[in-house]
């Protein structure tokens, strides 16, 4: 049970031999390694001294940057373009991003060479959870039947009229807050009203459901967690642990399953109320519904395509995303470009008021009833002519794009035409945000918010989608690009013409990692009658 020491000198001063010399011997080894290690990071370091790129670290790559400036990546990656690089890598454990602000790049990637860059296995499998394979998220043929689906509705007749009827009865009630809110002299928040004026926009015309969010105080849980979805699936194209994290079901894994319940539920809802409507509208022999969900529905019990609940559920979140957070994340950055260039607001109001040529107005009428006269006309052919409309809400695009940065997948080897080498496997993004800010696209003033950019002899110019790709271009370029420039005229003309809009002084406006561009607290403003 106990071991036998030895009890001669001999070997008693050869033990304290092996004692001095062995910790000698460690110690000295693990003083080589770190000095070893500290001198190859050293070196690894000095090699990249004059590197314009983000630095790398052995094995993390550039991800201690990343992580270090998240939340405000795009004025990070705009850092880097404004050192004069148009193409530029960023390396990851086990995935290599490059990113570009090059036009003739972007037109490569959108349409030259468009079969090469998917959406991709990458991207797909981040936003799955919240997008499922609805047309943001899919390719190949399951993409060009959505597609080919909704681009004959988008250019139906029909549904430009009812998206009209629906976006104005809308931007009346939301006008009708804002009245309210000039005569308590509060300041009110306006992201969270457009994101509710969008949502019931999109739940109405997408999916012929009126759910009310503009008429009520309370949050909106599907709003809530929709975002929170959003930001959740963003991170995951930083954190390599992601799919462990989802399979223990912790930290932002657990809250984006949460959230996804939440919207589960409410679409799942939505098509179980369109379904029983639609069979109670073809027993009675009545008119079919104007509403895209109605259409996909019908669309598939016509054809062989018979969309299933879960495909529709993914149409409706894809569309929700499209239709909601995009013209909500525009119209709120419209308000606060406007109460920084108050002579912006001045001009658009100058065009609202031609409108009104030769109409009586009675300006007794208390003004709800002003708000009913005046909407009724702006028709879709009236809002078609307000060239500085239009262009004061295209500069708002240009400057702060509702998807700032856009992914596409690497399907083969591939050179950019600027001789960047792609690698099979990666994903390089074209840089919205950051391309609006680099003067030699845009000029000297690329930073200015000038709606006269996009204006000659008065009438709008449009530019090369490659250069203004927030709509992105080719094959994949938006669809409801006219239907949002529809919704946003439309409330926006209602609003510039009544009310003027005072920033809260100190509130912060900074945008917030989501999918979309969104303000982290919203802007805050004071309203004022016109």
């Amino acid at each position: 049970m106990f071991a036998v020491l030895p009890t001669d000198c001999a070997s008693l001063s050869a033990m304290a031999d092996v004692c001095v010399v062995l910790p000698f011997h460690f110690g000295t080894a693990t003083l080589v390694i770190i000095v070893a290690s500290m001198f190859w990071l050293w070196k690894y370091r000095w090699q990249q001294r004059g590197r314009l790129e983000p630095k790398q670290w052995p094995i993390l790559g550039s991800g201690v940057e990343i992580a270090t400036h998240f939340d405000t990546m795009h004025d990070w990656l705009l850092s880097y373009f404004q050192k004069g690089l148009k193409t530029f890598r960023v390396v990851l454990p086990g995935i290599v991003y490059t990113y570009t602000v090059d036009p003739a790049n972007v037109e490569y990637i959108l349409k030259t060479n468009f079969s090469n860059f998917p959406k991709g296995e990458v991207y797909q499998k981040n936003m799955e959870s919240l997008l499922g394979h609805g047309i943001f998220n899919s390719d190949g043929e399951v993409w060009r039947q959505q597609r080919k689906t909704a681009s004959l509705e988008f250019a139906n007749r029909i549904l430009r009229e009812y998206s009209t009827v629906a976006f104005r009865e809308n931007s009346i009630m939301l006008a009708e807050i804002l009245a309210r809110a000039c005569q308590s002299h509060e300041a009110i928040e306006m992201q969270d009203l457009f994101m509710r004026f969008t949502l019931d926009g999109i739940c109405k015309v997408g999916f012929g459901v009126t759910i009310g969010t503009l008429s009520s105080s309370l949050p909106v849980p599907f709003m809530k967690e929709f975002d929170n979805a959003s930001e959740a699936v963003i991170y995951r194209f930083f954190d390599p642990f992601w799919k462990l994290k989802k399979l223990l079901n912790i930290g932002n894994e657990a809250k984006l399953a949460d959230s996804v319940k939440v919207l589960d539920d409410f679409s799942y809802k939505v098509i179980k109320t369109r379904r029983e409507e639609l069979q109670l509208t073809n027993a009675q022999g009545k008119e079919k519904k104007a509403d895209l969900l109605s259409r996909f529905i019908l669309l598939g019990e016509d054809s062989a395509q018979n969309f299933t609940d879960k495909t529709l559920r993914d149409i409706i979140l894809n569309f929700i995303i499209a239709g909601r957070d995009t013209t909500a994340v525009t119209l709120s950055w419209f308000v606060y470009l406007l109460g920084n260039n108050p002579d912006v607001a001045d001009k658009i109001y100058e065009e609202l008021h031609l409108l009104e040529k030769g109409v009586n107005v009675n300006e007794s009428l208390p003004l709800n009833e002003k708000i009913n006269q005046y909407s009724s006309l702006l028709s879709y052919d009236v809002l078609t002519k307000l060239q500085y409309l239009h262009a004061a809400i295209t500069e708002t695009i240009r400057l702060y794009p509702a998807v700032p940065q856009n992914p596409k997948g690497i399907l083969a080897d591939d050179i950019l035409p600027d001789g960047t080498v792609l690698k099979k496997g990666g994903l390089v993004s074209y840089v919205p945000y950051a391309q609006a800010r680099m003067t030699d696209v845009w000029g000297a003033d690329a930073n200015e918010f000038r709606p006269e950019r996009w204006l000659k002899d008065g009438m709008f110019i449009p530019e090369s989608p490659f250069k203004f790709n927030a709509f992105q271009a080719g094959p994949r370029i938006c669809l409801g690009k006219d239907s949002a420039y529809l919704q946003m005229k439309m409330v926006a003309a209602v609003l510039c013409h009544f009310f003027k809009f005072q920033l809260v002084p100190g509130h912060p406006v900074k945008y917030r990692m989501t999918a979309t561009l969104v303000m982290n607290q919203g802007v805050q403003v004071f309203v004022t009658r016109r």
